[in-house]
């Protein structure tokens, strides 16, 4: 029953987180204040009231169209909203059944509660970038560089909250295991960004034009700090899979074909940072799944 309760608590709070998320997407890119002023109708300016503002069930009331001016309001608001809200549902599911083990230690408590709140500001993360890559081409600094230090971060601490719950209280092992925590994380970043690099120097040098932007390395050296190098690389294995099906779509679409700066369907620009992060979300809920099925069927495990 607490792990229901859990759950649903952790999905509300996500919807809300949303709702806040969706505020932050419209206004980031235009360098406004996400404090001030009260949110209201991009269109008319007209002041929402509470009402209009109560994550997917006002969207759906108002028929995703503003009350006054009719204006439409758009498919990111429920989208974003929805995928935050059911990412930390699963999040506290999965991490609320550690704390529930009979007689659990502080240690595997305070674990499970940390890694919870850290796997809700990953998927956060993850969900802005997304939306941010897929209607500006942006990927923000200021996300990005803190999420990379932030994953570091979580990684040292759920080793060293992971070995005490197994009982492990004796200095060396805790040690070894922090050791091994911040290694993991850092070649994570290291190896991913650097790899990022090192595809756009390469395209640079035989097409002497920018192929991928440096905000796509930022990003997949945040995937590689919290996720670690075998996830990261998972995560971007996903994303270039995404893509491609994506730039195959384009191109069966000729219509599209002229959206591209010169005319070329080759320089389409696509948001790369999109399906990395959309990679980050699988690798993140099913990563060790994946990974243990293909080691399974490459006969190495």
């Amino acid at each position: 029953m607490i792990r229901v309760l859990g759950t649903v608590f952790a999905a509300l709070l996500g919807l809300a987180f949303g709702s806040f998320l969706n505020v932050c997407l419209s206004r980031w890119p235009q360098d406004e204040s996400v404090a001030a002023p009260r949110s209201h109708c991009r269109s008319c300016g007209r002041t929402l009231p509470w009402w209009e503002n109560v994550p997917l069930l006002s969207w759906l009331a108002l028929r995703g169209r503003c009350r006054s001016c009719k204006a439409w309001i758009g498919w990111r608001y429920p989208l974003v909203e929805l995928a935050v809200g059911v990412l930390w549902a699963v999040a506290a599911w999965r991490s609320v059944s550690g704390a529930l083990i009979p007689d659990a230690s502080l240690a595997t408590l305070y674990g499970s509660v940390m890694l919870c709140v850290g796997q809700m500001i990953f998927y956060w993360l993850l969900v802005a970038l997304a939306f941010l890559d897929a209607e500006n081409l942006w990927l923000p600094n200021w996300l990005t560089l803190p999420g990379a230090g932030l994953g570091f971060v979580c990684a040292v601490l759920s080793a060293i909250l992971r070995s005490h719950s197994l009982g492990n209280d004796a200095l060396e092992p805790v040690r070894v295991a922090v050791a091994r925590a911040a290694i993991g994380s850092l070649l994570g970043m290291v190896a991913c960004g650097g790899l990022i690099l090192l595809i756009r120097w390469i395209f640079w040098l035989v097409r002497k034009q920018e192929g991928i932007g440096l905000g796509d390395a930022k990003l997949m050296a945040m995937l590689g700090a919290w996720l670690g190098l075998p996830g990261a690389m998972l995560a971007m294995f996903v994303g270039v899979m995404l893509g491609s099906v994506a730039a195959l779509v384009l191109l069966a679409l000729p219509r599209m074909r002229g959206r591209s700066d010169d005319g070329s369907w080759a320089m389409i620009k696509l948001p790369l940072g999109t399906f990395l992060s959309i990679g980050g979300v699988v690798s993140g809920l099913w990563g060790e799944r994946i990974l243990s099925a293909y080691l399974r069927l490459a006969g190495w495990s």
